[in-house]
């Protein structure tokens, strides 16, 4: 009889403690003495800006140069509020995340045929590396040649640049699995898929996420490299005619509108790393 009360409530207390140890935690995550980013970072972002905004006129420097932030924050404004605006920024959003799926998921297939079919490997390897050693940039006009100046050529163009970086975190993800486990599993009869399933896939989860993190932002760098050769809509169009019109706040604006949604995409990213690879160390994934 006493054992069985000692186990009915023990149980029943873990509940109880849980809530405090949560408040700590967040406690901690918030206090500046753990984490004293959360000071620095507001607080160099408005020594920078007050500095650039009252030392700039005494300094010397011309407003057609570089404008004051409450140039750009005023010009940044008007834009918003501009219903044109939107329908630039939704161009370029199309054009990005459609280039960044398809990039994204070639090099999942093709990096998973690397890294697993050593004759694939050795067959398209050579190929992969002479077309990574061609600037991106300089097969802007060709897109446009032979897609046109519609929206086909800059989803080619943010498919083509945010390929290499999942493809190489795809294939370095997949060999840097632990050798020993499977070993392991092929001792225990597992099969080839069972294999990749189990330990590989797991480990490469944290290079892929790394991939993805960084072929976002190369996605809407493609998108708005390609609008720079030749469009008729999009962030990189009205980046162009702003520098047309000497408008120089007005092309500050629009590159904190891209920086913006470069941070918005790193940090969705990274929230879906939380939780769908908690379990991976931030250590263990490499940039391209």
């Amino acid at each position: 009889m006493a054992s069985t009360q000692n186990t009915s409530t023990g149980p029943a207390a873990l509940p109880d403690a849980a809530p405090p140890q949560s408040a700590a935690g967040s406690r901690r995550r918030l206090d500046p003495r753990e984490r004293p980013e959360i000071v620095l970072v507001p607080a160099v972002f408005a020594i920078v800006m007050l500095g650039w905004e009252f030392l700039a006129r005494p300094l010397g420097i011309d407003e057609y140069t570089l404008p004051r932030p409450s140039q750009i924050y005023t010009a940044l404004e008007a834009q918003l509020t501009d219903g044109q605006f939107w329908g630039h920024l939704r161009v370029t959003l199309q054009e990005a995340l459609l280039g960044y799926a398809i990039g994204v998921g070639v090099a999942m297939l093709l990096g998973t045929l690397i890294s697993q079919v050593r004759l694939v490997e050795r067959t398209l390897m050579p190929y992969i590396v002479a077309f990574q050693t061609v600037p991106k940039v300089a097969l802007a006009p060709l897109f446009v040649v032979w897609f046109g100046f519609g929206i086909s050529s800059k989803i080619v163009m943010a498919a083509v640049i945010s390929f290499f970086p999942m493809l190489v975190n795809v294939i370095e993800g997949l060999r840097s699995a632990d050798a020993d486990r499977i070993q392991m599993l092929t001792v225990f009869g597992a099969g080839r898929f069972q294999i990749f399933r189990m330990v590989r896939l797991p480990t490469a989860v944290p290079f892929i996420f790394a991939g993805l993190d960084i072929g976002i932002v190369f996605a809407i760098l493609g998108a708005v490299v390609g609008e720079f050769i030749g469009a008729k809509e999009g962030l990189g169009y009205l980046l162009l005619q702003s520098n047309f019109n000497f408008d120089i706040a007005g092309m500050f604006a629009v590159l904190v509108v891209l920086s913006v949604l470069g941070l918005i995409a790193h940090f969705l990213i990274r929230l879906a790393q939380r939780r769908l690879a908690f379990w991976a160390e931030e250590n263990r994934v490499i940039g391209a």
